[in-house]
């Protein structure tokens, strides 16, 4: 990253700076703008998340703030209600609480002298979700916002259920904000009211993941500040972008196809990172984006922002299966609207473990009615059947890679072995896809309760085979768009669409293309309650491919953006050192089953406030052979604070068993001062299993 100093506006500072909610609660803000603001006010810039401006992101905050202030505009980072040195508890994500808060806020800064009355939204993740949903509000300053890894659809397309299955990134987000949501504010800029609040913070939380696993269908609850539900609502331009290697690969181009605004969409091969911080490279001139976006939209500059192709996207060469990659080669190039004249669907059926030659829309169409009545003697009798070990999805990576610990799905052909495997004969010229395959299956089940895992691969010619995207489906939510699961009827024929993520993906001569299905992908999903015989009915099944012709011309010049840029940043001492860890492990005693993940950042000295601060998070999943219900999940967290005679920690650690029947979550919550535990509290509940 090149750091700019000289940029046009010189700017200044604001640390300790209190926004009131309409109840009176105080948040906490730090702001950045121009000293000349206080005389040629400017437009205000907010991002608004849990994860404590003072120091846990200063220095990524450092970065990217200063640099859009130092181009004319008051940035400001607040910490949400509950977090921070904000007061009061933060009880769940997205709430009317937190959205009616933002308003305030914007109206506030709207108001400000040194504002202009107008505002922009801006964020990653937690940040990006927040500004769509104040978005869809309409609060009247808000004029556009600029997001990254965020989704418009909170039960089908977050870290909580995908294609209704239960994901382990449920209970990993949910041990991160038991964390996040319990840790004091500084007494440096509150006071001596910290332990008051910090202990009103430690009485008033649950673990979010007893709520979460009460909702096990897409209900009012996942409605609740879901886009998806209402696109129209958003009535500003929205900036939208993520990476494939990310878990919100698709919120991008499902706005850019939705939305009735104006619109722009980015997706590069980034994991869970802006796109100036993008790992796997390249990353990009993202904060050169954003300031030509906010120099349009909020000071009405005509500098061709909207000009060029709405989407433009990564196209990934070839890579060797791997963990972690530094840069993923490709070229960028561009749709002109989506969905895009450019992409075709080809259409593969899935033939004895072979993918077909591609057929045309009509004769798949006509092949899928056929199957779809088995009962009135048509379509084919015999298929064939797979029942995967619960060792499928050991190497399955995260669901939202974070590319550290290294966390990209791994050579797959240790999966397949339990997987039902279909696969094209050697390419003879390069494909390219972009967008979402699609996978219809003609199948049937051996249990009530059942899913299935689909995994597109890039097989080279020595037999490794590289995880290009995925999709999962609990078979009971496979109608109704998931608002009505029912039992499944053992050995009666169903039809199911698996949706992958999306993904450009160019595919070279002398590879294969593969297709897996299994039954089982843990501990990426949770397992159905017992093992389940899946048979698929191959020649009335298939596989959709986004292709885009290599002949299209790309749209966009070789160099689509420039070098990534940002103002320097602060720079924490660290005092101990991190480690990372992601082990497979397993028993031939006992069969037991283990993946251990630990993301320990050590202890670091932020020196402009004479701070030390400690995070480690620790992930374990275990299973015993083939028993589905033996399957638990871990998440534990221990956050330190010291300085001086102030020395403070909290400790979290979430258990999540099942039987048959039942979820179990068992977890703890310990606060100390010093040696001395000054708080603790447990939880040992149940919620029952939704055809889950």
């Amino acid at each position: 990253m090149r750091y700019v100093n000289d940029l046009p506006y010189e700017t200044k500072e604001e640390e300790n700076v209190t926004i009131p909610a309409a109840d009176g609660t105080r948040l906490a803000a730090r702001i950045w703008r121009p000293t000349s603001s206080d005389q040629d006010p400017v437009p205000a810039i907010l991002e608004y998340i849990p994860y404590r401006q003072r120091d846990l992101t200063a220095e990524r905050d450092s970065i990217h703030h200063p640099y859009i202030a130092g181009h004319g505009y008051a940035c400001v980072r607040v910490d949400l209600r509950g977090t921070g040195d904000s007061e009061g508890v933060l009880k769940d994500e997205y709430l009317e609480q937190e959205q009616t808060d933002a308003e305030d806020v914007l109206a506030w800064l709207a108001d400000q002298p040194w504002c202009d009355g107008t505002t922009g939204m801006m964020g990653i993740s937690w940040g990006a979700f927040a500004a769509l949903q104040v978005a869809a509000r309409q609060p009247e300053s808000l004029r556009a916002i600029a997001i990254a890894s965020f989704t418009d659809d909170r039960y089908a397309d977050d870290m909580h259920y995908m294609g209704g299955a239960l994901l382990s990134d449920n209970l990993a987000e949910a041990g991160t904000m038991f964390a996040y949501g319990t840790m004091p504010p500084d007494p440096a800029m509150v006071g001596d009211r910290w332990r008051d609040m910090w202990h009103e913070r430690m009485e008033g939380t649950r673990p979010w993941v007893l709520e979460w696993l009460r909702h096990q269908r897409r209900d009012d609850y996942w409605r609740h500040a879901s886009v998806c539900e209402d696109y129209q609502a958003v009535r500003c331009p929205v900036l939208a972008s993520s990476g494939w290697a990310d878990g919100y690969s698709n919120a991008v181009t499902r706005l850019l196809g939705n939305l009735d605004v104006p619109r722009k969409g980015l997706i590069g091969p980034w994991s869970h990172k802006f796109p100036h911080l993008g790992e796997p490279g390249p990353a990009i001139g993202y904060l050169q984006e954003v300031v030509r976006w906010w120099d349009h939209w909020l000071k009405g500059v005509d500098n061709g922002v909207m000009d060029g192709p709405m989407l433009q996207a990564w196209m990934q060469d070839s890579v060797p299966p791997s963990t972690s990659y530094e840069e993923r080669p490709g070229r960028w190039v561009g749709e002109p609207s989506w969905p895009s004249p450019h992409i075709t669907p080809v259409v593969r059926r899935l033939t004895r473990h072979s993918l077909s030659e591609p057929i045309p829309e009509s004769e798949a169409r006509a092949e899928a009615a056929r199957g779809a009545s088995p009962a009135e003697g048509a379509g084919p009798t015999e298929g064939l059947s797979v029942q995967s070990p619960l060792s499928v999805g050991q190497f399955g990576g995260k669901w939202a890679s974070y590319n550290a610990p290294p966390d990209l799905p791994y050579d797959q052909r240790e999966e397949d072995g339990g997987s039902l495997v279909f696969e094209t004969d050697l390419l003879t010229e390069r494909t390219e896809i972009l967008g979402s395959p699609c996978v219809e299956l003609d199948l049937s089940v051996s249990q009530p309760v059942a899913m299935v895992a689909a995994r597109l691969s890039d097989v080279a010619p020595d037999g490794s085979a590289t995880r290009v995207s995925y999709g999962l489906l609990n078979l009971t939510r496979h109608e109704a768009h998931n608002d009505d699961p029912r039992p499944l009827e053992p050995g009666r024929r169903y039809r199911a669409v698996i949706p992958l993520n999306g993904v450009a993906q160019a595919f070279p001569p002398g590879h294969r293309i593969r297709l897996s299905l299994s039954t089982s992908y843990w501990p990426l999903a949770w397992p159905p309650p017992k093992p389940v015989l899946l048979t698929v009915y191959e020649t009335s099944s298939t596989l959709t491919l986004p292709v885009r012709p290599v002949t299209e011309p790309d749209e966009l010049p070789e160099q689509a953006f420039g070098d990534p840029e940002g103002t320097r940043p602060v720079s924490p001492v660290q005092l101990t050192a991190p480690e990372q860890r992601w082990q497979v492990k397993r028993d031939l005693v006992d069969y037991a089953a283990e993946l251990e993940i630990v993301k320990d950042r050590g202890t670091v000295r932020m020196e402009d406030i004479r701070l030390d601060v400690g995070r480690r998070a620790y992930e374990r999943y275990t299973s015993v052979a083939e028993d589905f219900t033996s399957a638990t999940g871990e998440s534990a967290w221990t956050m330190s604070f010291r300085r001086d005679d102030w020395d403070v920690r909290v400790e979290t650690r979430t258990v999540l068993s099942c039987d048959e029947d039942t979820f179990r979550v068992d977890a703890t919550l310990d606060g100390y001062e010093g040696d001395r535990r000054v708080f603790s509290r447990s939880w040992n509940e149940s919620v029952p299993r939704d055809l889950l």
